[in-house]
């Protein structure tokens, strides 16, 4: 069999910009550059527009699911859990799952039915590819999985040190970046602007993927911008603060590595992939938000520190992969998993069906224990099921309240 009669499907949530998004775009275009047929079958709807921010979208064929399903694939790929639910609706010779984090941790523990039903999919008989070591080892040990290993590549025609920047950088008053979307509790955006501020920066910018125009106390907000166009911004500023509580193997802090910067972050998950504290970056432990402010404020004073860490995170930089090699070892995994399994999509609805049965009976039991919250969950549900420019209004809204909330609680 010719690979350009190798028909693979990603399975998505969204096609809206993220970081998650951008690591199975990168995938896919280079298959479809190896000669391979592949499409992005899409939950959430969707538009010409929606995915104009990835420069190697145009080489991409996006179909909704309920179009996808009328087609037959060699491979069918879910890449998060709703769609690992759904692969046993798409007809393919085979399937498999890229684990891109532990995903149950998105949700509050008190949730429990929720985070048992995104850890059932990890038992799905499929192959597994991830791109953090510890996933893979979390699999391993946890549920017998063994998942290939495809750590993420950087775009190094894009993040480098040469390049138009959005502003110079200021030695005199090093400019801190804050990335991250606004409404997700795990990523503690608003939560890095406020300790920033206590900190005494002068700047901050804000990179995000929210419909956001303005934040209060940001000098600039970059919403939803081109690829390239977030490299002008890296090279704009000096420490970039992601302070996510919940990841696989982030790329924000490493793109800032490649245009000239350095970073400030937890102990999360995949951080040590390629951070090293007091080396390329500052690693806080515990989610200890003083500790933030105080190692925030020695880099924003001390011009040699800065300078220390960012010559350490410019040597990581170079000796990382870039795009190229990384999604050959993708493709590899995708030529192994054709020529060697062979999936039955009954084994996986069982193992869906028996989940879904078991998530029911569970949820009913915690929602009918807690009515003030079922309460509270139809009414959230009520308001982001409206029309799209009331969605973006409340974004905008929350966003800002935020940013303006005096809480320091880290999620």
């Amino acid at each position: 069999m010719k690979k350009n009669e190798r028909k693979i499907c990603f399975l998505v949530g969204s096609i809206a910009i993220s970081g998650g998004t951008y690591v199975i775009f990168q995938h896919a275009a280079h298959l479809v550059e190896s000669g391979y047929d592949v499409t992005i079958a899409v939950q959430e709807a969707f538009d010409d527009e929606t995915a104009s921010w990835h420069d190697k979208a145009s080489v991409l064929q996006f179909l909704s699911f309920d179009e996808a399903k009328l087609c037959s694939y060699d491979l069918v790929i879910a890449t998060w859990w709703k769609t690992a639910l759904e692969l046993a609706g798409f007809d393919a010779r085979t399937y498999g799952y890229f684990v891109q984090s532990i995903e149950s941790r998105f949700y509050p523990e008190e949730e429990q039915p929720l985070r048992a039903l995104v850890d059932s999919t990890y038992r799905l008989p499929v192959a597994f590819v991830t791109e953090a070591k510890w996933i893979q080892q979390y699999l391993r040990e946890r549920y017998d999985v063994k998942a290939a290993l495809v750590p993420n590549g950087v775009r190094k025609d894009i993040y480098s040190l040469a390049g138009p920047s959005i502003a110079p950088r200021r030695q005199s008053a090093p400019r801190i970046l804050v990335e991250g979307h606004f409404g997700v509790s795990f990523k503690n955006t608003a939560l890095a602007i406020k300790l920033a501020r206590a900190a005494g920066a002068r700047e901050i910018w804000v990179l995000t993927g929210s419909p956001v125009k303005y934040l209060p106390f940001v000098k600039k907000v970059f919403s939803k911008v081109p690829i390239e166009k977030s490299a002008e911004v890296y090279r704009s500023c000096d420490i970039l603060v992601k302070l996510s509580t919940v990841e696989g193997m982030f790329g924000p802090p490493l793109e800032m590595f490649h245009c000239g910067g350095t970073a400030v972050v937890f102990d999360v998950t995949g951080h040590d992939e390629y951070i090293v504290d007091n080396h390329n970056a500052v690693v806080v432990p515990g989610k200890d938000t003083k500790a933030v402010v105080r190692q925030l404020r020695t880099l924003l004073n001390d011009q040699n520190k800065l300078n220390l860490l960012k010559d350490g995170a410019v040597k990581t930089a170079q000796r990382w992969p870039n795009w190229g090699e990384s999604s050959a070892k993708f493709t590899s995994w995708v030529e192994q998993t054709i020529a060697q399994e062979n999936h039955s999509p009954a084994d996986i609805e069982n193992i869906v069906t028996d989940s879904w049965r078991t998530y029911s009976v569970d949820e009913q039991q915690r929602l009918a224990a807690n009515r003030s919250r079922r309460w509270r969950d139809r009414a959230l549900a009520r308001l982001y099921s409206s029309p799209p420019r009331i969605k973006s209004a409340l974004k905008k809204a929350k966003a800002a309240f935020e940013v303006l909330n005096p809480s320091w609680h880290v999620r």
